[in-house]
């Protein structure tokens, strides 16, 4: 089920090529993986961490447009898109480790940062790891642990033929390499994440938690986030599924636009925010 779960993902990045916004393409290297980023706009770092199985372009039509009121970043993670594998596996904390160099090296210092599905992961450990990197953080979709999937994940099935050209299209590494880095990310959604509430609970920064309401991600998995985190606030997305920022594209961008760049409202009968 791991991998027909993110088909619907790639199905859609080739549906509209007419919105697709031309990036200023660069690349940051470090000492493991040469890491490929679109970077628009001017202002203040927006970091957006795009899902599984899946590219830059999760945020085309969607969040990619803040780039008139941001300065936003989409790396590319490695083994993903057009950056290349790296030698070893592909895990959580592996690709946490990649964006906190990248935010050190490219950005210089704290961003926003929302990530989607995987990349929900990957900024919720960059927060925990480094708190002094994450000035607001949105988590769209992803699981804290590997348990938090309404469906299984354990990475049997046949791989669609979509998802392999979709891989090919763009990876320096060629069509071949695929099996390679699927059988990574396999391992990885098998193996984490495997945190805890105590440790969420560490978590500093204000953090949107936002899901649709038919996600691939159980909804009380969702709502033990939202409560562990001290500074959570809540959406869930409604006739939406795991997609749902390209099923509502409008709805979520103002509801993440508005957490961004609004203070949080004073709540008049207030109950978990009443300390």
């Amino acid at each position: 089920m791991l991998f027909c779960a993110f088909t619907p993902l790639l199905r859609r990045q080739t549906k509209h090529p007419e919105e697709r916004i031309e990036p200023i393409m660069a690349e940051h290297r470090s000492s493991e993986v040469r890491t490929w980023y679109d970077d628009q706009g001017s202002g203040d770092p927006l970091l957006l961490l795009h899902g599984g199985f899946s590219d830059a372009r999760d945020f085309d039509g969607n969040l990619a447009g803040l780039s008139d009121r941001f300065r936003v970043l989409r790396p590319e993670r490695r083994g993903h898109g057009r950056t290349p594998d790296a030698e070893g596996p592909i895990t959580f904390e592996v690709m946490a480790q990649d964006m906190i160099d990248f935010l050190d090296s490219v950005v210089g210092g704290p961003a926003d940062v929302v990530g989607y599905s995987d990349g929900a992961t990957v900024a919720l450990l960059v927060a925990l790891r480094r708190p002094d990197l994450v000035r607001q953080l949105v988590l769209i979709s992803g699981v804290f642990h590997r348990e938090g999937y309404a469906i299984d994940m354990d990475g049997d099935g046949e791989m669609p033929e979509e998802v392999v050209a979709a891989y090919g299209a763009l990876s320096p590494d060629g069509v071949e390499h695929f099996p390679v880095v699927a059988e990574k990310i396999a391992q990885c959604a098998a193996e984490g994440p495997t945190l805890s509430e105590p440790e969420l609970a560490g978590l500093a920064c204000r953090t949107l938690v936002m899901t649709g309401d038919d996600d691939i991600v159980a909804l009380e998995h969702l709502l033990a986030l939202y409560r562990a985190v001290p500074r959570a606030e809540l959406a869930v997305v409604p006739g939406t599924s795991h997609t749902l920022l390209q099923e509502k594209p409008a709805f979520c961008t103002r509801v993440i636009t508005d957490f961004l760049t609004l203070d949080p409202v004073p709540t008049m009968i207030p109950i978990r925010r009443s300390s």
